[in-house]
């Protein structure tokens, strides 16, 4: 397994690391546990999860993930391993999160003392604003409306907490996720010029169906020295091809209907049987190939997989040794061009 710096920081994360949105709705305790022996057995060092998860949300899951990994890291030896989680902002309106989340004082409080709590333990090596407190287009929104404008805790305020939970000791590294060119720069610049802590990373969806991060959030990490944490590489299984011989399989998409609507798009189907063709031509599988991509772009800082079973876990982490041949590259391009961002 290969381990890069992330970021600014000084923490070398694994490059593919477990996601654990599966944990308590489509996994169990024993599975969730399972999952995480195997990985870290591989080399994974870099676990992710959230206080939301697991997914699909509800008020009747909310924390379990969280819980589950908590029972299973108090037997282990801490320093080894690098955790993130997330707290959840107002965006979603999941009024069973401490009412409606905000990114503020008392939210933010809240929440990372309900994470730890949970996590069972005294820190978190990276902790992510899960998605911003003011409004931005997202999954699936691809256009800015100015009308959806909300008042929103200033950035300023959000970076202070955090640097009080820093030097509480509770949060080592801060970091956001589905975040935009504009807030990545914002975070930073007033950080800098308030003498603040610098986010380190962005956890923002990266995979063959989306690399709307190419364009101006590329740029913005490159010059900034921000990690990308890669999610949904394989686009909530899309590209692993089980639903162009299924459309029923079992998964999220199935089990639960409109949850994953950024992928009912015209031009999914046909760019997922091209992504899968070049993958089978060249003796990889789908999945594979879809890995060794996001994980092998010159921004990425790690890619976070995820699993239901051992055996699909197995083989994401097999990925880690994948380099996909320039003829490879040169075909992904050519359905890039074909077929640009048909799930953004």
């Amino acid at each position: 397994m290969e381990y890069r710096q992330l970021g600014s920081s000084d923490l070398q994360v694994s490059a593919l690391a477990l996601g654990s949105m599966t944990f308590g709705e489509q996994n169990t305790e024993t599975d969730a546990h399972a999952q995480l022996d195997y990985a870290i057995a591989r080399g994974v060092n870099f676990i992710d999860t959230a206080e939301m998860y697991p997914v699909a949300p509800r008020a009747e899951t909310v924390n379990r993930t969280e819980s589950y990994i908590g029972n299973w890291l108090k037997q282990q030896q801490r320093d080894k391993l690098i955790l993130a989680t997330k707290i959840a902002g107002p965006a979603r309106g999941f009024s069973w999160i401490r009412g409606t989340p905000r990114i503020n004082r008392e939210h933010l409080t809240a929440a990372i003392d309900g994470s730890l709590r949970r996590l069972q333990t005294d820190y978190v090596d990276l902790y992510q604003i899960h998605w911003p407190d003011r409004y931005v287009p997202m999954f699936g929104s691809t256009s800015y409306d100015v009308t959806q404008e909300r008042d929103t805790t200033p950035i300023a305020e959000q970076l202070q907490v955090l640097a009080e939970l820093i030097q509480a000791g509770k949060v080592r590294h801060i970091g956001l996720s589905n975040e935009t060119p504009w807030g990545v720069s914002e975070f930073v610049r007033i950080a800098e010029q308030l003498g603040l802590p610098k986010i380190i990373s962005v956890q923002n969806a990266y995979h063959l169906m989306n690399r709307t991060f190419e364009s101006g959030l590329a740029e913005v990490c490159h010059h900034t020295n921000v990690g990308l944490l890669a999610y949904s590489p394989l686009a909530f299984g899309h590209l692993s091809g089980k639903y162009l011989t299924d459309p029923n399989a079992k998964g999220r998409i199935t089990l639960f209907p409109g949850f994953g609507q950024r992928y009912n798009k015209i031009n999914v189907p046909p760019a997922v049987k091209e992504y899968v063709r070049i993958a089978q031509e060249a003796g990889l599988s789908p999945a594979t190939m879809a890995l060794a991509f996001a994980r092998t772009r010159w921004f990425t800082g790690s890619v976070i997989v995820g699993a239901t079973t051992l055996e699909q876990l197995k083989e994401n982490l097999d990925s880690a040794e994948v380099v996909l041949t320039a003829d490879m590259l040169e075909k992904i391009e050519a359905v890039h061009r074909i077929y640009p961002n048909p799930a953004p």
